[in-house]
C-alpha cells in the first residue's frame, strides 16, 4: 500500500472495546467464535482479546453463569455501523432478544469507541453500566491496563470499588 494510502487508512481507524458474553449453548465456544467473527468484519482488526471469565448473572439471577471476555479492536466502521454488525453477529449465533437480562447464546456490547461519548436512542457509549461490572472491568484491564472510561475515570480505580463481585478467570 502506498504511504499516502497507509496514512489515510490510519486516520480513518478507530479503537473500540467490545464486551462479549454467553450463558447458554456452549458459552466458551460462543465467545471464542464471536471474537473470530469480529476479526472478519470489514476494516477491523482484533488487537487483543482477554482470557475467559465466569460470572454470576446480574439482574435476572435464575439462569446459568456467564462466560465473559473483552476484545480491543481497531476499525474503520463508524459506531452505528459497528453496533449493527455486532447485532448481526449475535443474531447469527442464535441470539433472541425476548427477556431483558435473560439467558443468551451471545451478547456483544460496544463498550468504548475511541474516547467518544455517544448518547443516542440506539447507542450509548461508554456503555452505561460497564464501570459497575467486574466481569467487564477485569478482562478489560487484562488487555488495556491504562483504560480510561470517559466521564468515569481509570478503569483500575473503578474496579477497586467492586472487587466484591464474584468473577473467576478461567484457565487457558
Amino acid at each position: 500500500m502506498p504511504a499516502q494510502q497507509q496514512r489515510n487508512a490510519a486516520a480513518d481507524s478507530h479503537t473500540a472495546l467490545i464486551g462479549i458474553g454467553a450463558n447458554i449453548g456452549d458459552p466458551q465456544d460462543q465467545v471464542n467464535s464471536a471474537i473470530a467473527t469480529i476479526a472478519r468484519l470489514p476494516h477491523t482488526v482484533v488487537m487483543r482479546s482477554s482470557s475467559l471469565y465466569r460470572s454470576a448473572p446480574v439482574g435476572k439471577t435464575d439462569q446459568p453463569d456467564f462466560i465473559n471476555a473483552t476484545a480491543l479492536i481497531t476499525t474503520g466502521l463508524e459506531p452505528e455501523d459497528l453496533l449493527s454488525a455486532l447485532f448481526e453477529i449475535e443474531h447469527n449465533h442464535g441470539r433472541v432478544r425476548s427477556v431483558r437480562n435473560g439467558p443468551r447464546t451471545l451478547d456483544l456490547d460496544l463498550l468504548l469507541y475511541d474516547d467518544r461519548v455517544i448518547d443516542t436512542p440506539g447507542l450509548c457509549v461508554p456503555h452505561p453500566r460497564m464501570h459497575e461490572r467486574r466481569f467487564v472491568l477485569e478482562p478489560t484491564l487484562e488487555i488495556a491496563p491504562d483504560c480510561v472510561i470517559p466521564g468515569r475515570g481509570l478503569a483500575r480505580e473503578l474496579l477497586a470499588l467492586i472487587r466484591d463481585q464474584p468473577v473467576e478467570r478461567l484457565p487457558w
